[in-house]
Parts: C-alpha cells; sequence; structure tokens
C-alpha cells in the first residue's frame, strides 16, 4: 500500500489551520474570562452568552453537517432500493431546528440555564436528572466515535494510510483546541470549517458528474442503467416506518445539548430563534452536494474506472461511497478537497459533541453532586479532564469496535423515547413530578429494548405488527420508535397524576413521600445561584 504523500500534506497543512484557529480562539476566550462578570465556567460553556448572529448560524448548522451527514447521505442516496425518497437526514434535521426555534428557545432561555439538564435537575431532583443525563452523554460519545471511524474509513480510501492514524490525528487536534477555548473555539473552528465543507464539496461535484463513465443522472434517476433508479420509491408496507424515522430525527433531534448550547449562548431569545430557522434552512440546501455524489455512484459504470468490478455496492462498500466517487471519478488535487470537506465535517460534529458532554458532567454531576462549593476554576479544569477523556474514549471505540453506528444510533433512539417526552413535560407540562419522571424514564427504556436491534443482534422480544425477518436479521415496519416515545410521555403524565393524587389525598401517607412532591419545594441546582446574564461578552 502507498501512502499517497501529497493527499498526505494537503491534510495535515488542513488540520494546522483548524488548530492554529482553535488556538487564537481559546486566547480570546481567555481573555473573555478575566472581562466578564459572572463565573467563568459559563465563558466556555456557553461563550458569554453572547455569541454573534453570523457565527450562530455557522456553528449551529456545523453541529448538524458532519462527517455522517454528507457521507450517510451519499450513501442511501446510493444503495439499492433505497434512494432519495429514504433520505430523509436533511428535512428531519432541518425541521428539528425549525422546530426547536419555535417551541423550545424561549423556555430554555427563560430562567437563563448553562446546560440542557438544569431545567431536569431543577424539577425532578439531582438523581432523577442525573440518570437522565446518562443517555445525553453517551450519545454524544458514541456520535463522536462513529463519526471519527467514518473519517478514517474516508483517509484510507483517498489517502491508503491506515485507519487508526487518521482516527488518532483527528480526535488530537479536536481534544487540543477543544480543550484549550472550550465554545469560543468550536465556534470559530464552526465558522472555517463550514466554509470549507460549501465550498470543496461543490467544487467536486463538476468533475464527477464529467467523468466519461457516468451517465446523466437525470436519466438515471428514474431508468434501470446500472442499478435501481437513485429517486428511490417507498413501498406500502414502509411508509409506516418511513414516517416513524421523519418524526425520530425531528423531534428526537431537539433534546440534545449540542444544541442547546448553541441556544443559550446566544445573546437573546430572538437572536436564537433566528439562528435556529437559518441553520434549519442550510441544513437542507447543504444536503445538495452529497445527493449528487450519491447519484453519480448510481450512474458510473465501474468497468470503466480504475475502481473496476465488483461494484461498491456488490463489495459492500457503500458506506464509503463518498471517498470512492472522489478517489476514482475526479481528479486528485481535487479528492484532496473532498477530503477537506470530510475532515471539517467530521471535526464540526465531534468537537461540539465532547463540549457538550464534558459540560454537562462537569455542571451536573461534579459541580451539582459531587462538590456543590465547587470553585469555578475547579470546574473549568473538571470540563477539560472530561473531554481529554471523553476525546479518548471516543477514539478507541472507533478504533476497536464495530458497532459504533449501531450504538449510536440505539442511544439516540434512547434520547427520543426517554429525553424528549421529558423535556417535553418539564417545560409545557408543570404538573408532572419525579414519580412520573421516574416512570416514563424505565418504560421507554424498557420498551426500546424489547423492540431488538438489529445492528448490535439484539433479538426482538416484542414483535411489533408488521414485522419482517429475512437473512438472519429483522425490520420492525410498525412506527415503534414514536409509539414507544407517546407511551413514556403519558406514562409521565399519567404517573404524576397518580403519585400526585395518591399523597395530596393521604390514601398514601406523606412519609412514603421520598421525592417530597407533597412539599412543592423546586431542587435547584448549586450552581443556578451564580447565574448572571453576561453583556459584554461578544464572539463577533
Amino acid at each position: 500500500m502507498a501512502v499517497n504523500l501529497l493527499g498526505l500534506v494537503a491534510v495535515i497543512v488542513f488540520y494546522m489551520l483548524i488548530l492554529a484557529t482553535g488556538i487564537w480562539a481559546s486566547r480570546k476566550s481567555k481573555r473573555e474570562e478575566k472581562s466578564c462578570p459572572g463565573p467563568r465556567s459559563e465563558v466556555a460553556m456557553v461563550g458569554g452568552r453572547n455569541i454573534g448572529t453570523l457565527v450562530g448560524i455557522f456553528t449551529t448548522t456545523a453541529t448538524w453537517v458532519g462527517g455522517g451527514f454528507i457521507n450517510g447521505i451519499a450513501e442511501i442516496t446510493y444503495l439499492p432500493h433505497r434512494g432519495i425518497s429514504w433520505v430523509q437526514a436533511p428535512l428531519g434535521y432541518s425541521f428539528s431546528l425549525i422546530l426547536g426555534g419555535l417551541f423550545f428557545v424561549k423556555p430554555m432561555r427563560a430562567k437563563q440555564f448553562v446546560t440542557m439538564m438544569d431545567p431536569f435537575q431543577e424539577k425532578f431532583g439531582r438523581v432523577m436528572g442525573s440518570l437522565l443525563l446518562i443517555p445525553a452523554v453517551l450519545g454524544d460519545i458514541f456520535w463522536s466515535a462513529a463519526i471519527l471511524a467514518a473519517l478514517g474509513a474516508t483517509m484510507t480510501v483517498i489517502l491508503d494510510i491506515e485507519t487508526y492514524l487518521s482516527i488518532i490525528l483527528s480526535a488530537c487536534v479536536v481534544t487540543i483546541y477543544t480543550l484549550l477555548g472550550g465554545l469560543y473555539s468550536v465556534a470559530y473552528t464552526d465558522v472555517m470549517q463550514m466554509v470549507f465543507i460549501v465550498i470543496s464539496l461543490w467544487f467536486c461535484v463538476p468533475f464527477a458528474i464529467m467523468n466519461p463513465a457516468v451517465a446523466d443522472i437525470k436519466y438515471t434517476m428514474v431508468n434501470e442503467l446500472y442499478q435501481s433508479p437513485w429517486i428511490g420509491k417507498i413501498e406500502t408496507n414502509q411508509i409506516s416506518r418511513w414516517i416513524d424515522d421523519l418524526l425520530y430525527m425531528s423531534l428526537g433531534g431537539i433534546p440534545w445539548q449540542v444544541y442547546f448550547q448553541r441556544v443559550l449562548a446566544a445573546s437573546s431569545t430572538s437572536q436564537a430563534r433566528k439562528t435556529s430557522y437559518i441553520a434549519g434552512v442550510f441544513c437542507f440546501t447543504l444536503s445538495f452536494p452529497s445527493i449528487i455524489i450519491g447519484a453519480v455512484a448510481v450512474s458510473t459504470d465501474w468497468n470503466q474506472t480504475s475502481y473496476g468490478l465488483p461494484t461498491p455496492s456488490e463489495r459492500q462498500e457503500s458506506s464509503m461511497i463518498l471517498p470512492i466517487v472522489l478517489q476514482y471519478l475526479c481528479p486528485a488535487y481535487v479528492a484532496m478537497l473532498g477530503i477537506g470537506a470530510v475532515s471539517a465535517a467530521v471535526m464540526s460534529s465531534a468537537d461540539s459533541s465532547l463540549l457538550s458532554a464534558s459540560s454537562m458532567f462537569a455542571r451536573n454531576i461534579y459541580k451539582t453532586i459531587i462538590r456543590k462549593k465547587a470553585a469555578e476554576k475547579e470546574v473549568i479544569w473538571i470540563m477539560r479532564t472530561a473531554v481529554v477523556l471523553f476525546g479518548a474514549l471516543a477514539t478507541v471505540l472507533a478504533i476497536l469496535t464495530n458497532s459504533i453506528y449501531g450504538l449510536w444510533f440505539l442511544s439516540s433512539e434512547f434520547v427520543y423515547a426517554i429525553l424528549f417526552p421529558q423535556l417535553v413535560c418539564v417545560l409545557f407540562i408543570p404538573s408532572t413530578n419525579t414519580y412520573g419522571s421516574a416512570a416514563g424514564y424505565l418504560i421507554g427504556l424498557t420498551l426500546r429494548l424489547l423492540a431488538g436491534e438489529p445492528f448490535l443482534q439484539i433479538p426482538p422480544i416484542i414483535q411489533y405488527p408488521g414485522i419482517s425477518f429475512k437473512n438472519g436479521t429483522f425490520e420492525q415496519r410498525f412506527p415503534f420508535k414514536t409509539f414507544t416515545m407517546l407511551l413514556s410521555l403519558l406514562s409521565t403524565v399519567v404517573f404524576s397524576y397518580l403519585a400526585s393524587f395518591v399523597f395530596k389525598r393521604k390514601i398514601l401517607p406523606v412519609r412514603f413521600d421520598v421525592f417530597k412532591i407533597t412539599e412543592k419545594v423546586r431542587e435547584v441546582p448549586a450552581a443556578q445561584d451564580e447565574q448572571i446574564t453576561l453583556k459584554d461578552c461578544r464572539i463577533d
């Protein structure tokens, strides 16, 4: 295997630019920590609550438009019997940003929260809030690992280097600048990464389309040439699953700290909403290059390329279709731009996920539960330590585990089944309490596990109507994700009412009220007392 030295040098130069930007931003962060009033940890976690509109739009968009986004869209478009009809991420993630702006921004900002978990701990108590934090943190770590693994595979195709080397290099760069500058470094590097993604991917598209081995994609959209048409088709018995997946992405994309970190960092509620709306539109439009690349792959006679036959689909390499197109249908210098785009997309999501997980751990576990009187400097160092540890864990998972995407999908479905209904309750249904929260958590978790997970070879104990078994695996066609979420929501409300009823009517003695709901006292995190609105620290 001959290493592509020119490509490797180009990637290293790109990484150095990103790292330099992150280090520069970290110096700005340190200046702001000294000049801004209020807790220093808020500068690292929410950028002093004054991120400018332009930077906010870029960093919010970059959080969704990651390596999994651009690679996954190309893969689904290319896959036989899937196609663009099944490319739901652009619609789903755009809807999640717009719905978040419409309904969730205002109540989350009303009490100057620092993390998404603050309202849970305030309403349901520290212990229950910590249990709800588990799927949120695991989702961030697994997502970081999944996209690092995807980057490793991409660099292996284009640069001919070992997968683990690219994973380690990328993880180190991301960890260093996130460690040094917190949200400032993440936001500024996101701006640079988004510009690079847009320019480089659109630059690659014409070269791929004009390759002699590629047929007219308008023709192959509806006509079978080398495989099934890339427009795709949704069978009648798949409609419920299609709707379920769209709702899962749209609603399940809301209860993530990476989103609310940006919402809470905006200088005002109106700006946070505007940022969310515009990012939703950008998220949709930035899917077009990946869709075209997937369509090009469908339209390619691979026998006319150096890739040869069998096709990527027949070799089980559909997940790497974007780098394969760049490598075999574009000139070498164009492929280098493409790998830069993938690298930028990966880092723009990985840094957000690492900062998200470490912020929640430092504030909602360490500061709120372990050391309630921890100084601000101590909290910041705990957050930095968590960035390193979570980054190392994600790197190890990316190198050693073959089922990272399965782990991430499962954990993200836990977020949808458990966190989304709880977030709705904590923000919009004030009568809910800790008993209902615990019941909704257990029911959502149990039902999701019993539905099985084919990627992780977890058998379906509950076989919903329409389940199909084929080639040793299974597919739940019933909209069980949304069904589980709704049952979890209903359980939270019903059990909250029942608990309130039995204690207030004294059907059960008050001494059995372990969560003290009859006292009508909300447990507020210790760090909440220190919150100050910061007005003079602006990221322009």
